[in-house]
């Protein structure tokens, strides 16, 4: 996935940096980011952070947001930006938050792609 800072579309993956990390959410439109957690969550326990939804103003806290562009490989991999956004919806209010195993990354890739990734893998056993 290349980022890159231009407007995002229906089923986008898009990502603002917060301090040293990025928080990512699916695009639906200006009123509709689908994410788990919000950008910052900390001081938030984990069991009280869900897939939910705000506007882009919410999600991008004043910052830029990046949005994902395919690589050719990952093009054909990728669902629909229409069943991208349907996937992501089909998970507001699910919890299970888990910064390692389960967190807005993962959850933006599982929604595009069918599975699940996050830079945090490579720290895994």
């Amino acid at each position: 996935m290349i980022w890159k800072t231009v407007s995002p579309s229906h089923g986008d993956i898009i990502r603002v940096r917060v301090s040293f990390y990025y928080h990512y959410g699916i695009y639906a439109d200006d009123d509709t980011v689908i994410q788990f957690g919000l950008p910052d969550n900390s001081g938030t326990p984990s069991e009280d952070i869900s897939v939910l939804v705000t506007d882009i103003n919410t999600f991008s806290c004043g910052k830029l947001c990046e949005t994902g562009v395919c690589e050719k490989s990952e093009k054909k991999k990728r669902f629909s930006g229409a069943e991208t956004v349907l996937r992501a919806k089909s998970r507001i209010g699910e919890r299970g938050y888990n910064i390692l195993e389960n967190n807005c990354e993962h959850f933006v890739y599982s929604c595009a792609f069918g599975k699940e990734h996050s830079f945090f893998d490579k720290f895994k056993k």
